[in-house]
């Protein structure tokens, strides 16, 4: 059985990350996270943006305000970093109005600063499906 393309993505962002965590440990500021993550997954051949601009809109198309997603990766898949103790349901919040802003299915929220690196996997099947 063939796995889907996205799971697989999925599965090598997060061995890549915790590869980065094994190394760098807990107890730096995000942006290094972010840095050393987009490296190493362009080192492995894959197209990721840093700090990717997405839009939000209103019902009627007119610009509301724009976020910054920490990463998008091959333009299916973005990631959402954080370096805190834990994750919290302000943080899945945040991803998800990324994912509903971009129209992108899936996301990876990814907290470095715990001891025990984080990482929780959401799609979005329907952007007008969620509650905020």
């Amino acid at each position: 059985m063939k796995k889907d393309p996205i799971f697989a993505l999925c599965d090598q962002v997060r061995e890549t990350a915790f590869s980065l965590q094994k190394y760098h440990r807990h107890g730096h500021a995000e942006k290094v996270y972010q840095n050393g993550l987009a490296h190493r997954l362009r080192k492995q051949g894959l197209q990721v943006t840093q700090q990717h601009p997405l839009h939000v809109y209103d019902e009627d198309g007119t610009i509301l305000g724009e976020y910054f997603a920490d990463l998008l990766v091959e333009g299916q898949l973005i990631i959402e970093l954080k370096a805190c103790r834990t994750l919290v349901d302000e943080h899945v919040a945040q991803l998800l109005g990324y994912l509903r802003s971009s129209r992108i299915e899936h996301g990876l929220l990814i907290n470095f600063g715990a001891p025990v690196l984080q990482v929780r996997k959401y799609a979005l099947t329907d952007p007008n499906s969620i509650d905020l």
